[in-house]
């Protein structure tokens, strides 16, 4: 498969992106390609395209598809496994910040929740490292319930809510 210099460039910075966040350059670059195809490819063309090993391809299928960004489908005519991206950009952004959301900050939640009981329960810590840890949780809570909330709502409140950008705090002032 010939990229064009555009997609090369994207699958490049996503591959960076991807680094950047914690994921593996494969696993982003992998993902990038899928998503700007338009046809489902199988692993040999990726390999070949990306030029990074077979196995490697294999490892990152198997992540894109635990993180509900890649699906296996199959091609009349051809018994190799072949991969598709979720083309909703929506969807694709939705799933990695939830994905994030479960990997990081849930636990971090759960830790800091820890921290603050053990903090207030123990005499020796200082009252001032107490409330930082409070401070800490309350604020990891607050951010959580409110991705809870927005992420229930319709995506045209949500579209109309970005569009409106700060002019929605005249409504909350």
């Amino acid at each position: 498969m010939k990229l064009s210099a555009s997609m090369e460039r994207f699958i490049l910075h996503w591959g960076e992106m991807g680094s950047r966040w914690g994921v593996s350059r494969s696993v982003a670059q992998v993902h990038a390609l899928l998503y700007l195809t338009s046809e489902p490819l199988h692993a040999d063309e990726i390999t070949d395209t990306l030029s990074i090993a077979r196995s490697n391809v294999s490892m990152c299928l198997k992540e894109l598809q635990g993180w509900g960004l890649v699906e296996m489908t199959h091609v009349m005519g051809d018994r190799r496994d072949h991969f598709l991206a979720e083309q909703d950009v929506w969807e694709v952004m939705t799933r990695i910040v939830e994905g994030r959301k479960e990997r990081e900050f849930d636990p971090l939640l759960i830790t800091l929740q820890r921290c603050q009981e053990e903090a207030r329960a123990d005499s020796t810590t200082d009252p001032a490292v107490a409330q930082r840890i409070g401070a800490m949780h309350d604020f990891v809570h607050d951010m959580t319930s409110w991705y809870d909330q927005v992420r229930k709502l319709p995506r045209p409140v949500i579209t109309k809510l970005m569009t409106m950008g700060a002019k929605v705090a005249r409504f909350v002032s």
